[in-house]
């Protein structure tokens, strides 16, 4: 399975934050849109994610008020990225072996969706669920 068929089953909403907002707003939108990160874009380019744990770090780090801190100071800038024809089976490994839990998703440079940690194992689930059945009617017939 590839990601583009998880992304044609979730969509490809990406929520997304600029540059130039504040700590306190990216707080907001993920509380508003009940999601982990969101891709950091100016003038429609993707140029980082601020997730979770980089406002859990800015707080740790006493980086300042977070009505008063650019999410530019704050966010990832080395995204790790893949492709809608990326298989599920290396994307686990990346996000396992590089410890996030949201990867963007871009097809010729162009942001297309994002999948997160559980869209991956909800899939790859769904498809060995799948597959047990099929050998358990297989066995039986």
């Amino acid at each position: 399975m590839i990601l583009r068929h998880i992304l044609r089953d979730k969509g490809s909403l990406v929520h997304t934050i600029s540059p130039q907002a504040t700590l306190a707003d990216a707080c907001r939108r993920l509380v508003e849109y009940n999601c982990g990160s969101l891709v950091v874009c100016d003038r429609d380019r993707m140029v980082g994610m601020i997730s979770e744990r980089d406002l859990m770090r800015a707080m740790a780090a006493d980086a300042g008020a977070l009505d008063a801190t650019l999410v530019e100071t704050r966010m990832t800038t080395k995204v790790i990225v893949a492709t809608p024809d990326d298989e599920i089976e290396l994307i686990m490994g990346r996000m396992t072996q590089n410890r996030i839990r949201h990867l963007p998703i871009l097809e010729n440079g162009n942001l297309v969706g994002i999948v997160s940690i559980g869209d991956i194992v909800k899939a790859h689930h769904d498809r060995l669920c799948m597959e047990n059945e099929y050998l358990k009617h297989y066995i039986h017939s």
